[in-house]
């Protein structure tokens, strides 16, 4: 029987944060830690409804899209959201089951803190006081 190929999770976390911060400001950085304050403090659910309705729309909806694309594609055996549709209904329909509800919660909060991290990282960097990855 072939045993399931190992998927590093932390490592796609990194990556999608990555990604959100791929041109960082300091309002880019205010909304992903807003956003992470909203998804520890509310969930998944809250979080993108924060993010649907904030004032920075361009900034919040690349952060929005970026996360509802890997919540789709990730984990690899086991994607978290359905393909197709509209994200609120596929949340809704994901929160159903706990154990997705959570990881989801958590995957979403490690690959805010790594989009904080690299905002953070390259901010400093103008500066040439920090190396980027």
């Amino acid at each position: 029987m072939d045993a399931p190929a190992f998927e590093n999770l932390d490592l796609a976390c990194a990556k999608v944060g990555k990604g959100i911060a791929e041109k960082p400001t300091d309002e880019l950085h205010k909304v992903v830690t807003d956003a992470l304050s909203v998804l520890e403090d509310q969930g998944p659910y809250a979080l993108f409804l924060f993010l649907k309705t904030h004032s920075k729309k361009e900034m919040a909806k690349n952060v929005s899209q970026k996360l509802h694309d890997f919540l789709k594609e990730n984990p690899k055996q086991h994607h978290l959201l359905p393909g197709n549709g509209d994200l609120l209904p596929a949340l809704q329909e994901m929160a159903k089951d706990l154990d997705n509800l959570l990881l989801a919660r958590d995957l979403i909060r490690q690959a805010l803190v790594y989009a904080r991290y690299h905002a953070r990282l390259k901010n400093e960097s103008k500066d040439g006081s920090e190396v980027e990855l």
